[in-house]
Protein backbone atom coordinates (compact mmCIF):
# COMPACT_ATOMS: atom_id res chain seq x y z
CA UNK A 1 0.00 0.00 0.00
CA UNK A 2 2.89 2.31 0.83
CA UNK A 3 4.50 1.66 -2.56
CA UNK A 4 1.23 2.47 -4.33
CA UNK A 5 0.87 5.74 -2.41
CA UNK A 6 4.45 6.77 -3.17
CA UNK A 7 3.95 5.93 -6.85
CA UNK A 8 0.79 8.03 -6.93
CA UNK A 9 2.62 11.00 -5.37
CA UNK A 10 5.44 10.71 -7.89
CA UNK A 11 3.01 10.53 -10.81
CA UNK A 12 1.10 13.56 -9.52
CA UNK A 13 4.34 15.53 -9.10
CA UNK A 14 5.46 14.58 -12.62
CA UNK A 15 2.12 15.59 -14.09
CA UNK A 16 2.24 18.91 -12.23
CA UNK A 17 5.73 19.64 -13.54
CA UNK A 18 4.68 18.79 -17.11
CA UNK A 19 1.62 20.97 -16.68
CA UNK A 20 3.81 23.90 -15.63
CA UNK A 21 6.26 23.36 -18.49
CA UNK A 22 3.46 23.28 -21.06
CA UNK A 23 2.03 26.48 -19.57
CA UNK A 24 5.39 28.24 -19.83
CA UNK A 25 5.79 27.26 -23.48
CA UNK A 26 2.23 28.18 -24.41
CA UNK A 27 2.32 31.59 -22.76
CA UNK A 28 5.58 32.73 -24.29
CA UNK A 29 4.49 31.49 -27.69
CA UNK A 30 1.00 33.01 -27.77
CA UNK A 31 1.01 36.08 -25.50
CA UNK A 32 4.61 37.35 -25.46
CA UNK A 33 6.89 37.92 -28.44
CA UNK A 34 10.68 37.63 -28.51
CA UNK A 35 11.11 41.28 -27.55
CA UNK A 36 8.86 41.00 -24.52
CA UNK A 37 5.82 42.69 -26.01
CA UNK A 38 2.68 41.36 -24.33
CA UNK A 39 -0.60 40.88 -26.18
CA UNK A 40 -4.08 40.91 -24.65
CA UNK A 41 -5.55 37.36 -24.46
CA UNK A 42 -8.98 37.05 -26.03
CA UNK A 43 -12.13 35.38 -24.68
CA UNK A 44 -10.87 35.15 -21.10
CA UNK A 45 -14.45 35.38 -19.84
CA UNK A 46 -15.42 32.24 -21.75
CA UNK A 47 -12.41 29.95 -21.37
CA UNK A 48 -10.34 31.11 -18.35
CA UNK A 49 -10.97 30.76 -14.62
CA UNK A 50 -12.56 33.70 -12.84
CA UNK A 51 -10.59 34.47 -9.67
CA UNK A 52 -12.80 37.16 -8.20
CA UNK A 53 -14.66 40.45 -8.53
CA UNK A 54 -14.91 43.68 -6.59
CA UNK A 55 -16.02 47.25 -7.10
CA UNK A 56 -14.18 50.48 -6.41
CA UNK A 57 -17.06 52.87 -5.83
CA UNK A 58 -15.13 56.10 -5.30
CA UNK A 59 -15.52 58.09 -8.52
CA UNK A 60 -12.38 60.07 -7.73
CA UNK A 61 -10.26 56.95 -7.42
CA UNK A 62 -8.08 55.94 -10.41
CA UNK A 63 -9.39 52.40 -9.91
CA UNK A 64 -13.07 53.37 -10.10
CA UNK A 65 -15.14 50.61 -11.68
CA UNK A 66 -16.02 46.91 -11.59
CA UNK A 67 -12.92 44.70 -11.40
CA UNK A 68 -12.81 41.08 -12.58
CA UNK A 69 -9.64 38.94 -12.57
CA UNK A 70 -9.04 35.87 -14.75
CA UNK A 71 -6.25 33.34 -15.23
CA UNK A 72 -5.66 30.09 -17.12
CA UNK A 73 -7.40 27.05 -15.53
CA UNK A 74 -4.08 25.21 -15.17
CA UNK A 75 -2.68 28.11 -13.13
CA UNK A 76 -5.43 27.55 -10.58
CA UNK A 77 -4.56 23.85 -10.34
CA UNK A 78 -0.85 24.55 -9.87
CA UNK A 79 -1.38 27.37 -7.37
CA UNK A 80 -3.62 25.20 -5.20
CA UNK A 81 -0.84 22.62 -4.94
CA UNK A 82 2.19 24.93 -4.62
CA UNK A 83 0.80 28.27 -3.32
CA UNK A 84 2.85 29.94 -6.06
CA UNK A 85 2.13 31.35 -9.50
CA UNK A 86 4.04 29.23 -12.03
CA UNK A 87 6.24 30.58 -14.78
CA UNK A 88 3.96 31.58 -17.64
CA UNK A 89 0.92 32.34 -15.51
CA UNK A 90 -1.15 35.18 -16.96
CA UNK A 91 -3.47 37.38 -14.91
CA UNK A 92 -5.98 39.57 -16.71
CA UNK A 93 -7.87 42.23 -14.78
CA UNK A 94 -10.80 43.73 -16.65
CA UNK A 95 -12.23 47.02 -15.38
CA UNK A 96 -15.71 48.00 -16.49
CA UNK A 97 -17.69 51.16 -15.91
CA UNK A 98 -20.25 51.38 -13.11
CA UNK A 99 -23.88 51.74 -14.15
CA UNK A 100 -26.62 52.49 -11.65
CA UNK A 101 -30.30 53.21 -11.50
CA UNK A 102 -33.58 52.44 -9.83
CA UNK A 103 -34.81 48.85 -10.25
CA UNK A 104 -37.80 46.97 -8.84
CA UNK A 105 -35.59 45.83 -5.94
CA UNK A 106 -34.31 49.35 -5.29
CA UNK A 107 -31.27 51.38 -6.34
CA UNK A 108 -28.85 49.04 -8.09
CA UNK A 109 -25.35 49.09 -9.56
CA UNK A 110 -24.01 46.85 -12.32
CA UNK A 111 -21.05 46.54 -14.66
CA UNK A 112 -21.16 48.50 -17.90
CA UNK A 113 -18.74 48.58 -20.81
CA UNK A 114 -15.07 47.60 -20.49
CA UNK A 115 -12.74 50.57 -20.04
CA UNK A 116 -9.30 48.94 -19.58
CA UNK A 117 -7.51 45.63 -19.14
CA UNK A 118 -4.40 45.04 -17.04
CA UNK A 119 -2.27 42.02 -17.96
CA UNK A 120 0.47 40.43 -15.85
CA UNK A 121 2.70 37.59 -17.04
CA UNK A 122 4.81 35.58 -14.57
CA UNK A 123 8.49 35.48 -15.51
CA UNK A 124 10.75 33.39 -13.28
CA UNK A 125 13.67 33.43 -15.73
CA UNK A 126 14.24 37.19 -15.99
CA UNK A 127 13.88 36.95 -19.76
CA UNK A 128 13.67 40.63 -20.72
CA UNK A 129 16.35 42.58 -18.87
CA UNK A 130 16.22 46.27 -19.64
CA UNK A 131 12.56 46.17 -20.75
CA UNK A 132 10.71 48.66 -18.52
CA UNK A 133 7.51 46.58 -18.69
CA UNK A 134 9.22 43.62 -17.02
CA UNK A 135 10.03 43.92 -13.33
CA UNK A 136 9.62 42.15 -9.97
CA UNK A 137 9.26 38.78 -11.72
CA UNK A 138 6.32 39.86 -13.89
CA UNK A 139 5.55 41.39 -17.25
CA UNK A 140 3.13 44.33 -17.13
CA UNK A 141 0.72 45.68 -19.75
CA UNK A 142 -2.25 48.03 -19.96
CA UNK A 143 -4.83 48.15 -22.73
CA UNK A 144 -7.64 50.62 -23.34
CA UNK A 145 -10.96 49.60 -24.85
CA UNK A 146 -10.58 52.11 -27.69
CA UNK A 147 -7.58 50.17 -29.03
CA UNK A 148 -7.02 46.80 -27.28
CA UNK A 149 -4.07 45.92 -29.51
CA UNK A 150 -1.80 48.66 -28.15
CA UNK A 151 -0.04 48.37 -24.79
CA UNK A 152 -0.19 51.91 -23.37
CA UNK A 153 1.86 51.08 -20.28
CA UNK A 154 4.86 53.39 -19.87
CA UNK A 155 6.65 50.80 -17.78
CA UNK A 156 6.28 49.17 -14.38
CA UNK A 157 7.69 52.13 -12.45
CA UNK A 158 5.56 54.77 -14.19
CA UNK A 159 2.27 52.95 -14.75
CA UNK A 160 1.96 49.95 -12.46
CA UNK A 161 3.99 50.38 -9.30
CA UNK A 162 1.51 52.74 -7.65
CA UNK A 163 -1.01 49.91 -7.23
CA UNK A 164 1.33 46.94 -7.33
CA UNK A 165 4.01 47.75 -4.78
CA UNK A 166 5.56 44.32 -4.18
CA UNK A 167 4.40 42.76 -0.91
CA UNK A 168 7.05 42.63 1.79
CA UNK A 169 7.13 40.40 4.86
CA UNK A 170 5.45 43.15 6.86
CA UNK A 171 2.48 43.39 4.51
CA UNK A 172 -0.79 42.32 6.12
CA UNK A 173 -4.17 41.84 4.46
CA UNK A 174 -7.42 42.47 6.32
CA UNK A 175 -10.59 40.43 6.08
CA UNK A 176 -13.17 39.02 8.44
CA UNK A 177 -15.38 36.14 7.38
CA UNK A 178 -17.56 34.72 10.20
CA UNK A 179 -17.86 31.43 8.31
CA UNK A 180 -14.17 30.72 8.84
CA UNK A 181 -12.94 29.04 12.00
CA UNK A 182 -9.70 28.84 14.00
CA UNK A 183 -6.48 29.31 12.04
CA UNK A 184 -8.46 30.09 8.87
CA UNK A 185 -9.11 33.56 10.30
CA UNK A 186 -5.42 34.44 10.13
CA UNK A 187 -4.15 32.66 7.00
CA UNK A 188 -4.14 34.26 3.56
CA UNK A 189 -2.36 33.58 0.25
CA UNK A 190 -0.35 30.70 1.69
CA UNK A 191 0.89 32.66 4.71
CA UNK A 192 -0.12 31.29 8.12
CA UNK A 193 -0.48 34.74 9.66
CA UNK A 194 -0.97 36.84 6.54
CA UNK A 195 -4.18 38.49 7.68
CA UNK A 196 -5.11 41.04 10.34
CA UNK A 197 -8.39 41.25 12.25
CA UNK A 198 -7.62 44.59 13.89
CA UNK A 199 -10.24 46.60 12.02
CA UNK A 200 -12.85 43.90 12.47
CA UNK A 201 -12.27 43.91 16.24
CA UNK A 202 -11.89 47.70 16.33
CA UNK A 203 -15.29 48.18 14.70
CA UNK A 204 -17.11 45.71 16.97
CA UNK A 205 -17.92 48.23 19.79
CA UNK A 206 -19.78 50.38 17.27
CA UNK A 207 -21.80 47.35 16.16
CA UNK A 208 -22.54 46.23 19.74
CA UNK A 209 -23.55 49.71 20.92
CA UNK A 210 -25.88 50.11 17.96
CA UNK A 211 -27.50 46.71 18.33
CA UNK A 212 -27.82 46.31 22.11
CA UNK A 213 -28.11 49.92 23.37
CA UNK A 214 -29.71 51.80 20.52
CA UNK A 215 -31.75 48.92 19.13
CA UNK A 216 -30.73 49.44 15.49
Amino acid sequence: MRHITLAAILIAATNLQAHAENLDEHTYKNYVDKSGNISLPSDVRKTWSHLGSWIVGDKKSPGYGFHDVYTQPEVVDIYRKTSEFPDGAVLVKEIRTVEEGAQTTGLAQWAGETSVWFVMVKDKKNRFKGNSNWAEGWGWALYEAKDPKVNVSKGFQATCMGCHIPAKETSVWEEYNPAKQGAEHYAMYGRKFGKSLCHAWGASPLYLLGKYYLGV
